[in-house]
């Protein structure tokens, strides 16, 4: 079940879900409008031109109100807003349609595990042939809360828990799953 504006608003009166810094004109029939942060993170360039998936990735991070991104570019941003999710809520990020009108893709993996806490990092795209000016503040997307049948068994404790920051991939830090041992 998705989460009407009175059921935001309860669960945060209730104290079962946390969204800092938020204003009344954020949370919407269905949903709370997320805003742009101030800090983005572009991927170093490496001699080899390869991402591993094995190995640590560095970032470039600058802290700005205003961020152009220039065509073709992808950029990982911050949610302005730090949210605390319960145990039996789960939520997905929506882009907002008239940036995508623009050329503006954004992106974070499409959803936000129950017991996550943190700002949620953008993957951000400019599919446009012109620049485009972010500025930080700005409504970008919205967020969108679904109730769950009962609470995780395993709520969300990974590499992201509590997260500042346009915070790069920590892809090299999963274990993964040997396939051919079948």
């Amino acid at each position: 079940m998705i989460l009407s504006d009175t059921g935001i608003k309860k669960r945060m009166e209730e104290g079962k879900l946390g969204i800092s810094p938020l204003t009344a004109e954020q949370i919407q029939s269905a949903s709370v409008d997320i805003r742009l942060g101030n800090t983005f993170s572009v991927v170093e360039d490496i001699s080899s031109g390869i991402l591993s998936m094995e190995r640590e990735i560095g970032y470039k991070s600058i802290q700005t109100d205003t961020y152009i991104l220039l065509p073709g570019q992808f950029v990982l941003a911050t949610t302005m807003e730090y949210f605390s999710l319960p145990d039996d809520l789960t939520a997905f990020v929506e882009g907002r349609s008239s940036l995508g009108r623009l050329g503006l893709f954004i992106q974070n993996a499409g959803w936000v595990d129950p017991g996550f806490r943190g700002e949620i990092t953008l993957e951000l795209f400019n599919a446009n042939r012109c620049a485009i000016e972010l500025k930080a503040g700005r409504r970008v997307g919205q967020l969108v809360f679904a109730e769950m049948d009962k609470a995780a068994e395993k709520p969300y404790c990974g590499k992201y828990q509590g997260q500042r920051g346009a915070t790069g991939s920590r892809v090299y830090q999963d274990e993964e799953i040997d396939t051919r041992a079948r």
